[in-house]
C-alpha cells in the first residue's frame, strides 16, 4: 500500500502531470494539430506557472493552518518533536556519516531553537534514514542529542502513532511539534488524534523571498513550493477521508493491533480552536 500510495504521489504532482501534458501535446502536434497545440500549451502554460514565485507564494499561503509559533508565548509543553521528510544524505563524505538537507536542516534549526529557548527535550520521528540522519545531525552540528528516537515511520500518520507508543507512556502528552509550515496542519491533526496536545511550530513559514519582477520569472526553488504546497493541498482531504474510513488502521501493519487513538478535547492552543481560515482548509 506504501509503496503504492508513493508512485501514486509523484505521478499527480507537479511537475510530472504538467510534463506529460507537454509531451503528449508534442506528439499528438503531427496527428491532430489544432488539439495537439491545446494540449502542449496548457502543460508548457502550467509548468511555467507552477515554476513562479508569485504562484508558488499563492499555494504556499493555502496550504498553512498555523501563524509562526511566538517564542515569546509560554508553551507549557513536555517536549519538542520534530518530523522527518525533506531529504538526507545518508553518507555525506564532508562530514563522514548522515547530514540533514535543506527542507528537513530547517525543521532541526528551529526544534532545537525551541527545545532551547524552553528547555525541552527533543524527540525526532521518521524512517530509519531520516532519523539517523537527523539524530546525527543533531549531534554533531548543534549539540543536542534528542532523548527518543522514533525510526519506523514511513508517513505522517505512522509519525504520530508510533511516537505515541513512545512518548504517552513516558507521560509525554503535550507536545511542540515542529514540521514544514505547509505540512503542519495535517501533521497537527494527526498527532491529536494519536491522544497528543499540539502547540504547532511550523518551519519555513511563507515569507516572500524574491522582490518586484523577479516573483514572475521561474526558478527550482519557486517549483519545490509548489510540489510541496499541492501535496499538503491533496493530503489534507485524503487524511479526512482515509480517517473517516479507518482504511489505514486495518492496512498499516507497523500500527496494527494499537489502541484505538485517545482524541483530546479541544483547549485554547490547540489546532481544533484556529480560525475559520484554517478550517476552511
Amino acid at each position: 500500500m506504501f509503496i503504492l500510495k508513493t508512485l501514486a504521489r509523484e505521478l499527480i504532482l507537479p511537475p510530472i502531470p504538467s510534463l506529460i501534458l507537454t509531451l503528449l501535446g508534442a506528439i499528438l502536434i503531427w496527428r491532430r494539430q489544432r488539439f495537439g497545440w491545446g494540449v502542449f500549451v496548457v502543460g508548457f502554460t502550467s509548468l511555467w506557472l507552477l515554476c513562479t514565485p508569485i504562484v508558488a507564494d499563492r499555494l504556499s499561503a493555502l496550504a498553512e493552518g498555523y501563524p509562526a509559533l511566538n517564542p515569546d508565548r509560554p508553551v507549557n509543553a513536555q517536549a519538542v518533536v520534530v518530523l522527518g521528510g525533506g531529504g538526507e544524505r545518508n553518507h555525506a563524505p564532508e562530514y563522514n556519516g548522515a547530514i540533514a538537507e535543506p527542507i528537513m536542516l530547517e525543521r532541526l534549526t528551529l526544534a532545537v531553537f525551541l527545545a532551547r529557548h524552553y528547555s525541552l527535550p527533543l524527540a525526532v520521528s521518521g524512517a530509519g534514514p531520516e532519523a539517523t540522519a537527523m539524530s546525527e545531525t543533531l549531534s554533531r552540528n548543534f549539540a543536542v542529542a534528542p532523548r527518543w528516537i522514533e525510526r519506523n515511520s514511513r508517513d505522517t500518520y505512522e509519525n504520530a502513532q508510533l511516537s505515541a507508543r513512545i512518548l504517552l507512556p513516558a507521560g509525554v502528552k503535550r507536545i511542540v511539534l515542529v514540521t514544514s509550515s505547509a505540512h503542519e496542519w495535517r501533521a497537527a491533526h494527526e498527532f491529536m488524534a494519536a491522544g497528543f496536545d499540539v502547540v504547532p511550530a511550523p518551519a519555513g513559514v511563507l515569507g516572500y523571498r524574491e522582490p518586484g519582477m523577479f516573483k514572475f520569472i521561474p526558478s527550482a526553488g519557486a517549483l519545490l513550493r509548489s510540489h510541496a504546497a499541492v501535496y499538503e493541498l491533496i493530503g489534507e482531504p485524503m487524511r479526512r477521508l482515509q480517517a473517516a474510513l479507518g482504511v489505514r488502521e486495518r492496512f498499516d501493519r507497523s500500527v496494527r493491533g494499537a489502541a484505538p487513538p485517545a482524541v483530546p478535547l479541544p483547549t485554547t492552543e490547540s489546532p481544533a480552536t484556529q480560525g475559520p481560515a484554517a478550517q476552511s482548509k
